[in-house]
Order: C-alpha cells, then structure tokens, then sequence
C-alpha cells in the first residue's frame, strides 16, 4: 500500500509549452539544432547515453531520435559507444546502488569538458523511487550534473528542444 500512496501523491511533470522554445515545428528546431553543432562541435555531438537505473521509458525515448521521423544523425547527433568518444553524457533513471560506481567511471572517463544531462523525473531527483533502499539517488548524487530534462520520460521533442536550449547556453557562455 505504501508504493500505491506514494504513486498517488507524486505529481505528474508537466512541462509548460512556455518553459520549450516557443517553435511549434520540429523541423526549425532539427535546423537550429544542427546549426549549433556545426559551430559548437564542428559537426558531429558525441553522446554517451548511460542507464543507471531506469524503466527504459527515457531509452525508448532517445531510441526514437534515430528513426526516420527525427532522424538525429543527420544533424550531427550521434550515440557513442564509449565515454572516451563522448561530448556529452545522458543518464537516465535513479541511481541505482549497483551503477553508482560505474556510473562514476563512465563520468571519469569522458574527456574534458563534460557535459552531464540527467534526463527524467527520475534521473533528477529519483522521481517515483526517491528514498528507497535501492537507490542512492539522483545523478547529481553521484557526479555532477550540468543540464536536466524533466519528464516521465521526456517525449523526443522535448529532448531536442532541450538539447537546442542547452547548445544556446553553453554558446553565450551561460553554461553551468
């Protein structure tokens, strides 16, 4: 009974369309997106996509950025197998005991400068999990975290928008 009450009382994250960048097209947002890249990484962003404890809702999510409809590689986003390949770090779900080291050698061996995105409720603050025996927490309980996308999981268009809003920071200097 305690997981349903706990259910009921954590409340939904719903992102205002206000908090996104105010497109309503996918495309301009897949453009600005690719822009960015090209002057920030000279092309290609590297992103190392670690799950430290999720229900793979948020791993569906960032799958879904390759297939055909948003199609993330053609504007420089790839996903690296390695940390040593990375730009970028995402990890989702609570960390879970188990991944909390590996989770920090993941982080340690991404080069310099790291960029650590927590993506989800629960990679945040450990959403529906938070204070069980089986967790040590959020990401930045962990290693530091730099960015957040809030959700239950993030659909792939908050992800981009969010992405293009971090790319903006980081551009003007703005960055964490």
């Amino acid at each position: 009974m305690s997981l349903y009450s706990k259910i009921i009382a954590t409340k939904r994250t719903l992102i205002p369309f206000s908090t996104l960048s105010q497109e309503n097209d996918i495309t301009q947002v897949k453009e600005k997106l690719g822009k960015k890249i090209k002057n920030l990484f000279k092309g290609s962003l590297a992103i190392r996509e670690v799950d430290a404890g999720s229900t793979n809702a948020e791993e569906h999510e960032l799958t879904a950025l390759a297939n055909t409809f948003y199609d993330s590689e053609r504007f420089g986003i790839h996903f690296v197998a390695s940390p040593r390949h990375a730009d970028m770090l995402m990890v989702t779900g609570p960390v879970s005991r188990n991944m909390a080291i590996a989770l920090k050698k993941t982080y340690e061996a991404t080069p310099d400068p790291k960029i650590v995105v927590a993506v989800g409720d629960g990679a945040i603050d450990g959403g529906i999990f938070k204070g069980s025996y089986a967790i040590v927490g959020g990401v930045h309980e962990v290693i530091p975290v730099h960015f957040e996308i809030p959700g239950d999981p993030p659909s792939p268009k908050v992800i981009l928008t969010s992405l293009l809003h971090i790319l903006e920071l980081i551009e003007g200097g703005n960055a964490a």
